[in-house]
């Protein structure tokens, strides 16, 4: 089963807690101060760069505002003249097309390089475990109702998520079971809510506070599946706000904070 079937999944009740979602800002919210720029920031960043914004502020006094989604999807916003000023994407790819296509001012820079966890909900029949072995028995065994995994069609997470799968040989298993979020944030807030077994989260959400609280995780090995390389980028319009924001993530205390999160760059090790 295709695309066509993977949009055909279960809608979770309306009552699911949304403390995990962070929505796109609207291009016209986005518009509304020139001086406080709008970052474009992969959803699995939420935390980590929520964190990094206040630390720019703490320094310098200068203010930005973040807008959190999938990136594939703030891709095509920019092409629609979304009015972002840095663009921090979960898949490299994504920066050099829009390099190519003239959106950007250069390549940009790579900023860490992503993982991705096996994580359920405190209470779930589910164990957390690297190699997914209980999650296999239980899906022979039929016990699996719902298993959150982002989009895979315009999500990394999501296509990562499908590719550690598929290694496992446990794609065509799952798929009938499969809850999509909109992006990897939504994702977790699925796998957390206690409507599903677990999902296939981002690292970098798990290792937050907030969400390390409500569930367990195992690390999936990298040979799994395909690397995620992220890389950001100033778009065409960058203001000056924007510029400095860009300089201090390079800095080592951006970094620290970074690797708090799970994000090393190859340098790093």
């Amino acid at each position: 089963m295709q695309a066509k079937s993977l949009r055909r999944r279960i809608v979770l009740s309306l009552g699911l807690a949304a403390a995990l979602i962070a929505p796109t800002l609207s291009s016209q919210a986005a518009g509304r101060n020139a001086d406080v720029p709008v970052i474009a920031a992969a959803a699995d960043l939420m935390f980590a760069v929520t964190e990094l914004a206040g630390a720019f502020k703490s320094e310098t006094g200068k203010e930005v505002r973040l807008a959190f989604g999938s990136t594939g999807n703030f891709a095509t916003q920019i092409r629609e003249g979304a009015p972002y000023q840095l663009f921090m994407a979960a898949d490299q790819t994504f920066i050099a097309d829009l390099h190519q296509e003239g959106f950007t001012r250069d390549e940009g820079d790579l900023y860490g390089v992503g993982r991705i966890v096996l994580m359920v909900p405190h209470g779930s029949a589910l164990t957390a475990d690297a190699a997914m072995d209980d999650l296999a028995a239980q899906l022979e065994a039929g016990t699996i109702r719902r298993f959150a995994i982002a989009n895979p069609e315009h999500a990394p997470y999501g296509l990562r998520a499908k590719e550690a799968l598929m290694h496992r040989g446990l794609w065509e298993k799952v798929e009938p079971n499969l809850v999509l979020g909109e992006n990897v944030s939504q994702a977790a807030q699925f796998a957390l809510s206690g409507n599903a077994e677990g999902g296939i989260i981002a690292y970098s959400l798990a290792l937050a506070p907030e969400v390390r609280s409500r569930g367990e995780f195992a690390l999936i090995a990298q040979d799994w599946h395909q690397p995620l390389l992220q890389r950001m980028a100033l778009l065409k319009n960058a203001g000056p706000v924007a510029e400095d924001f860009y300089a201090f993530l390079k800095t080592p205390r951006a970094r620290d904070i970074m690797k708090s999160f799970g994000f090393v760059l190859p340098t790093e090790g």
